[in-house]
């Protein structure tokens, strides 16, 4: 009789034990802030049931990179006119919404670091912007990222397919190459990285609303805009220092293919 309340009194504490919620250990080193928001790695990860610094801080998210979790409309609101007029989208799926020509950033950015985040912006990849934002426009774009992320679940899709030209001489490549990459780069769906200037805009997305709305000054770019552009850009801006860019139909047709893509549009959210 003993040894079968004894067995009964161990399964019950048991039960307890596994019931009990894990401890924060966090809250022993950092002061509870925003505690009605729930437990600490709600905001900032990590892992709240280890005493070892290493393990308790691994991909920890800094107060910076978790303001998003705060609903501050009035930061939020600053964090996605940041995206706009950086045109992210042009290359990247965003809060549902943006261009498949680099990584989906919804489907990456809670498995990468907020350094991580951080510094694919301060040194961009080949064929993507550099910007040169300071720290704060960094983290405020880390921010908008990261919010997009958690309020627009996705699956992972299909990897970007990346294809390098291995033409052989200047002859060979494409139109785009040939007529415009001395001056302009993009990222292209058919073709990968076009192009190696950084004198001039990068392209990438040109012809998707996601792109900058800057044909005569507040208009979206078109394949039509484009050749009016391209035929005689001063009458479009009188100082600009590009040269008319004449093409035959087959370039221009070329051309158009290159420029081409499948966007996700905000109707299909």
């Amino acid at each position: 009789m003993v040894s079968y309340l004894l067995i009964i009194a161990a399964i019950t504490l048991s039960a307890a034990a596994f019931a009990e919620p894990t401890r924060q250990i966090c809250l022993s080193c950092h002061t509870s802030h925003f505690a009605e928001r729930g437990v600490c790695t709600g905001c900032h990860r990590g892992n709240p049931g280890s005493e070892r610094k290493n393990i308790a801080h691994k991909e920890v998210v800094a107060g910076k990179y978790a303001r998003y979790t705060l609903g501050d409309k009035v930061y939020l609101d600053s964090a996605n006119r940041s995206l706009d007029q950086y045109a992210c989208r042009r290359c990247h799926i965003i809060d549902g919404r943006g261009n498949r020509l680099a990584i989906n950033l919804d489907a990456s950015a809670p498995r990468k670091t907020t350094e991580e985040l951080a510094d694919a912006i301060r040194r961009p990849v080949n064929n993507m912007p550099d910007f040169a934002l300071d720290e704060e426009q960094r983290v405020l774009l880390v921010n908008a990222i990261l919010a997009g992320s958690k309020t627009h679940k996705t699956e992972i899709n299909t990897p970007v397919a990346v294809h390098f030209n291995s033409a052989k001489n200047i002859g060979e490549a494409d139109v785009f190459t040939r007529k415009c990459g001395s001056c302009h780069r993009l990222l292209s769906e058919s073709r990968g990285g076009v192009g190696s200037g950084n004198i001039a805009p990068n392209l990438s997305g040109l012809l998707s609303p996601h792109y900058p709305k800057s044909f005569k000054g507040s208009e979206a770019w078109t394949f039509r805009n484009l050749k009016s552009w391209l035929n005689n850009p001063r009458e479009f801006k009188a100082l600009t220092t590009m040269r008319p860019i004449k093409l035959t139909d087959e370039e221009l047709k070329e051309l158009e293919s290159v420029l081409r893509l499948t966007y996700v549009s905000p109707r299909s959210i």
